[in-house]
This record gives C-alpha cells, sequence and structure tokens, in this order.
C-alpha cells in the first residue's frame, strides 16, 4: 500500500495534468476533508484514502470549483455553505465587507440592504460585527435564496431574507429613505469576457451583469438612492473594466456626493463607495 503522502502527490499530479492553479493545496483539502482532519494533521495520518476522495479529484479535474466539492466557502470568520446554484463567494469581496461595518460605526441600531445576496456573504459579515443592525438580505434566484437561507440560519437568524428583484422600483418601497447603508455584490461581468472554467460553473445569473457589466448595477443605483436616508453610504462591487463606468454611473445620477474608488489586494478597481445627498 502506498503512503498517505504518495496517495495525495499522485492526486495533486491529476490536478495539475487538468490545469488547477493550486493542485496540491486542493489535494491536501480534499484529503482532510474526507479524512474528517485539518490540513497539517495529515501529516500524522496514515492509510488508504477513501474511493469519495479520488471520485472528488475527478470532479476537481473537470475544474469543479473546489468550495462546491467541499461544500463550504470560507468568508471571513464565516465558512459558508455553498454548492451548485450559487455564487461562490470571492476573498477581494471581503475589503467591501470590511468597509461596510466601517461605514456604519458609531450609527446606534443602523438599518442595512444587501442587494444580490448570493450566499448571504455580506450580510452575514455585518450582522457578525454589528447584532444590533436590522439586515435585510435580497436575492431573486430561488436557488441561491435556499444557501442564503441555510447560511442565515446558522449564523445570524434575525436578518431578513427576501426572494426580489435589486432592479425592481418597488423593492422594500416601505423602507424608502429609512436605510443607513446597501451593499452589493452584484452580477457585473460583461458577457464577452473570458471566464475561467471554475467561473463558469457559477450560476450565469450571477456573474454576468449584461453586455457592458452594467445591466444590474445602472437600475439599481436609483433603488439605492431611493432607499438611502439622507447621509446613508452604499458600496457595489463591479468588475475590473467596469470602474470608470460605475463612477460615472453615480456622478451622472447627480444624488449622491463622496463618491470613491476602491481597488483590491491585487491593485484592482474593485467597488465603488458613495452617500446620498
Amino acid at each position: 500500500m502506498i503512503s498517505l503522502t504518495q496517495q495525495i502527490s499522485k492526486a495533486a499530479a491529476t490536478l495539475a495534468q487538468a490545469g488547477v492553479a493550486s493542485p496540491i493545496v486542493d489535494a491536501r483539502l480534499l484529503a482532510a476533508h474526507f479524512l474528517g482532519c485539518s490540513p497539517m494533521e495529515l501529516l500524522f495520518k496514515e492509510g488508504e484514502l477513501p474511493q469519495e476522495f479520488w471520485h472528488a479529484v475527478f470532479r476537481r479535474a473537470q475544474r469543479e470549483p473546489l468550495q462546491y466539492i467541499l461544500g463550504s466557502a470560507p468568508f471571513g470568520v464565516l465558512d459558508l455553505a455553498v454548492g451548485p446554484g450559487v455564487f461562490i463567494p470571492r476573498p477581494e469581496t471581503e475589503l467591501l465587507a470590511l468597509w461596510a461595518v466601517e461605514a456604519i460605526r458609531g450609527v446606534e441600531k443602523p438599518m442595512v440592504i444587501d442587494l444580490c445576496t448570493g450566499s448571504g456573504a455580506l450580510a452575514l459579515s455585518i450582522a457578525i460585527e454589528r447584532p444590533d443592525a436590522k439586515i435585510f438580505a435580497v436575492e431573486l434566484s430561488p436557488d441561491a435564496y435556499t444557501w442564503a437561507a441555510r447560511n442565515i440560519a446558522t449564523y445570524a437568524s434575525e436578518v431578513r431574507l427576501f426572494a426580489g428583484d435589486a432592479t425592481n422600483p418597488e423593492l422594500l418601497a416601505e423602507y424608502s429613505g429609512m436605510v443607513n447603508l446597501v451593499v452589493s455584490n452584484p452580477p457585473y461581468v460583461p458577457l464577452d469576457a473570458a471566464v475561467d472554467m471554475e467561473t463558469r460553473h457559477d450560476p450565469a445569473m450571477a456573474v454576468f451583469g449584461g453586455e457592458d457589466g452594467m445591466s444590474i448595477i445602472s437600475p439599481m443605483i436609483e433603488n439605492i438612492f431611493r432607499l438611502l436616508r439622507p447621509g446613508g453610504a452604499t458600496g457595489i462591487e463591479h468588475d475590473d473594466s467596469t470602474g470608470v463606468k460605475v463612477l460615472q454611473a453615480f456622478q451622472s445620477h447627480g444624488g449622491f456626493e463622496n463618491i470613491t474608488q476602491h481597488q483590491d489586494l491585487a491593485g484592482r478597481d474593485r467597488f465603488v463607495t458613495a452617500s446620498k445627498l
């Protein structure tokens, strides 16, 4: 019988041949998952990996996202349940979550809306830091709604989940002019943009934002203006190719100030923030 290290190396070689970007890391994470231990504890393990492990390696070699195979995705301090039908939260969105928490620092019992919540990543990140906040999470996709509901039940059951379209001018109309913060990681990739094989497994309606990447963002800005109270803040993530368009959309609206572009850790334009006049 070959050693555990050799089995993991064999799996990593398979993943490398398939073009997976981090084959040894992924192989170790899969092995730890099926052995019920941490990756570090693999050093002290021996024995034969189960057949389920090799089936998972095959799935990963087909470029199915590792998060779907493991059933979870880390996001800040959260470990969110994910699977087919919901967008996998990315590390760069954590920067928007951090900004959001700072934006309502000092605001007593703030009201917050997360549009296009997906797995619930932004809403829950804020809820963990601000348990006094009244938070609404809005999602259009029935599949993603189910995943968001599962994560909300796990981490912050007080978050209110709504099935709705972020561009609907009647969305949450009863809260118009009352909201302190609106955040969103909407579909924003232009239709003709090249995406990696893993991203193709994300639901298309959560990834693509029309021909120019702005089909959701542009109409959503008017909704954000309606929902915010004067001085309320907003932050919207966008494609690294559309930062100027998002800035211009806020500027041309005329109802916002302090319009600011923010970069991700790679130095790419990633989200725009603004406050309502």
